[in-house]
């Protein structure tokens, strides 16, 4: 969906690609998921007129030798780079299935696979959202727009920063891009301004109500962080004000240390008794943390427009952020779609990157980040799940005959 290519320090090069697919076997759909996905500008007419198809399980024939989603995805295996997602567990499980073989028995035997796919990791921004820059809530587009707000805040104080650029592409490929704001907009802004705006809990913390569009409360992602970070900001203070009143000050923090450990072990659970809870361990990523000058680059420069993310999501080709003025308003559905989704993904990872190298500018070395590598989120869990083949397990047969095929026509 997405190629993040590196250029100058922190600066990355943003091509967005949506590919519409389409299961040519029997497959039963949800009403609240297809609900879900029209309410987000999903075509499914477009799907079912002229989706790419493909089929699961294991090869049919010598599908090597056809131009397919197969073949496309054994490329990306054969190019050895790291694969980012967020909460990817299942997005692995699908991968696998549809586009590479049937999937293993066991579990270990799955992840032995995966290992051997993708030698050079995998990453789970999700993880990386709590347990690496343990933000209030990790799902997808807070954990995006959360990094996207503290980089500002590294870029008005002259810090080290990321710096995204779009690619130029002429006015006869405007049919294939589409766009999407991220953004707090003027109404947004007058809003909260001018009184208080209720904001919905459920949401807040999960990136997700039953009510949908229906409900009454805010779901303005923009407004909940504000809301979080003021009551960080409290609780700072209120911490501050204890520990000056405190004699034992190395007793204090060790104390407080035990305690900032053990809640951030607990998982938020969805329940019916009450309102949700977020984790405890939020601390926004200051400024003065990266005190690095990122140089100057050339190009239109994402972080210098106004403030206005595009989502360059297309069928085979992306755009920059400028081209929607003069080919159009922008889509108007919410901006949860594979493109977008990917974008943001991407972005948090450079993000998070970039925070944990910190002045270290040897970006050969791998893995990316020691700490999230081959580590998937699991919902419910304190603990990831490791992409690893232990020494009780085996590759599946289908995935060695897939290996062979791969490096033996590559």
């Amino acid at each position: 969906r997405m190629a993040f290519p590196p250029q100058p320090e922190n600066t990355y090069l943003c091509q967005i690609y949506n590919l519409t697919l389409l299961c040519t076997e029997d497959y039963v759909v949800e009403p609240q998921s297809v609900q879900f996905l029209v309410q987000h500008g999903f075509d499914f007419n477009k799907q079912y007129s002229r989706g790419i198809p493909y089929h699961k399980g294991n090869d049919k024939g010598n599908e090597n030798q056809s131009l397919s989603v197969r073949t496309f995805f054994l490329e990306l295996i054969r190019a050895k780079k790291p694969l980012v997602l967020h909460n990817g567990l299942i997005d692995l499980v699908f991968l696998y299935q549809c586009f590479y073989a049937h999937l293993p028995d066991n579990l270990g035997t799955f992840t032995a696979d995966l290992s051997e796919m993708f030698p050079a990791g995998i990453y789970d921004t999700k993880y990386a959202s709590e347990f690496e820059t343990r933000f209030v809530a990790s799902y997808l587009e807070y954990a995006y727009k959360k990094c996207k707000r503290e980089n500002c805040k590294l870029k008005d104080s002259s810090g080290q920063h990321l710096t995204i650029e779009f690619c130029n592409y002429p006015a006869n490929m405007s049919c294939y891009i589409d766009y999407r704001h991220c953004s707090l907009d003027e109404e947004s802004h007058s809003m909260r301004e001018g009184k208080k705006v209720s904001i919905c809990e459920k949401f807040s913390a999960y990136g997700w109500c039953p009510k949908g569009l229906t409900c009454p409360q805010s779901h303005n992602i923009d407004l909940i962080i504000d809301e979080d970070d003021k009551l960080w900001e409290e609780k700072r203070k209120k911490r501050k004000h204890k520990w000056k009143r405190r004699k034992n000050t190395e007793e204090a923090t060790k104390t407080l240390e035990q305690e900032s450990s053990r809640k951030e072990m607990e998982v938020a659970q969805n329940g019916e008794e009450g309102p949700p809870r977020k984790q405890s361990c939020y601390e926004p990523a200051a400024a003065s943390e990266l005190a690095e000058i990122t140089p100057s680059t050339e190009g239109r420069p994402l972080e210098n427009s106004t403030d206005m993310e595009a989502e360059v999501s297309l069928d085979t080709t992306c755009a920059a952020a400028k081209e929607r003025e003069s080919h159009g308003p922008p889509s108007q559905a919410g901006t949860h779609r594979a493109g977008f989704d990917a974008f943001m993904t991407g972005y948090i990872m450079a993000y998070v990157w970039m925070l944990k190298k910190g002045t270290n500018t040897d970006a050969g070395t791998e893995p990316w980040l020691p700490d999230c590598h081959n580590k998937l989120y699991l919902s419910g869990k304190s603990v990831p799940l490791q992409i690893v083949k232990s020494l009780f397990s085996r590759s599946s047969k289908a995935h060695s005959q897939k290996m062979k095929l791969a490096w033996a026509s590559g």
